[in-house]
């Protein structure tokens, strides 16, 4: 059974690097008009371009997920260039390592304000327009491994995480009669450019060590999951919180 998304239009936030910027590959392989919006436009541009020529088609949208402004601006622009929304990837996200003690409120805000409260306008943005056009689709949140188990040192990104799996479960609740599905996905430690380094460090080695199968995953080990939840095969699929972490919310 392939999984295709041929002639629908998705949209996923964060998409400048890492996670995000795989997403969005994933999706225009499997046929899906693609807009990609973070704040980092340059970079989008590029990851557009790589989509262009390899088939597929995208465009590249900047949008600051802690502005509502900027939110609407983008979702509206997504879909004036590529035509009404089949599916959102809500995957901008932020973290800091800092023991609770010591957390200031900037600091604090930042994560809430990009994590929670820009996750929850992007989708509403979404949500709003598929209701007014009667239009099925599917959000799909990218959440974390730790917002199901405390993390040492990153609490408030914890926290922020656990938010969005509360929210994904509301949302599937109210808009599930309109045809809207809304799942998680909570990636465990994944490999990226971003953190590349950090693993080769005695510290992230150490952390290997303690995980189940004592590796971390690539970004590729999310395609599967995330193309399932926004095709048409998981349409009986609505308000699941998916760990995708090999195992390390298991124990």
């Amino acid at each position: 059974m392939e999984l295709r998304l041929d002639g629908k239009t998705a949209m996923v936030t964060g998409a400048s690097s890492g996670l995000g910027a795989r997403f969005a590959r994933v999706l225009a392989q499997a046929g899906a008009r693609v807009a990609v919006a973070a704040r980092r436009v340059e970079r989008l541009a590029q990851i557009a371009e790589e989509i262009a020529a390899a088939g597929g088609t995208a465009r590249a949208l900047a949008m600051d997920v802690t502005d509502v402004a900027s939110v609407r601006a983008g979702v509206a622009a997504a879909e004036e260039a590529l035509g009404p929304i089949d599916v959102l990837i809500n995957n901008s996200g932020v973290s800091f390592t800092k023991r609770i003690g010591e957390v200031e409120e900037d600091e604090y805000d930042r994560v809430m304000d990009t994590n929670l409260k820009g996750a929850f306008f992007v989708a509403q943005a979404v949500g709003r327009r598929m209701i007014a056009a009667r239009r099925a689709g599917r959000i799909i949140n990218i959440a974390s491994a730790a917002g199901l188990r405390p993390l040492g040192q990153i609490s408030v990104y914890g926290m922020s995480k656990a938010g969005v799996i509360h929210m994904t479960r509301s949302m599937a609740l109210e808009w599930g009669r309109h045809g809207i599905n809304v799942n998680a996905v909570c990636p465990g430690y994944i490999e990226t450019e971003i953190n590349r380094d950090y693993w080769a460090t005695e510290g992230g080695r150490k952390l290997v060590q303690m995980l189940p199968r004592r590796r971390v995953g690539a970004p590729e080990d999310l395609d599967g999951i995330v193309l399932l939840l926004a095709a048409e095969q998981s349409r009986f699929v609505n308000g699941a919180v998916i760990a995708a972490d090999d195992g390390f919310t298991a124990g």
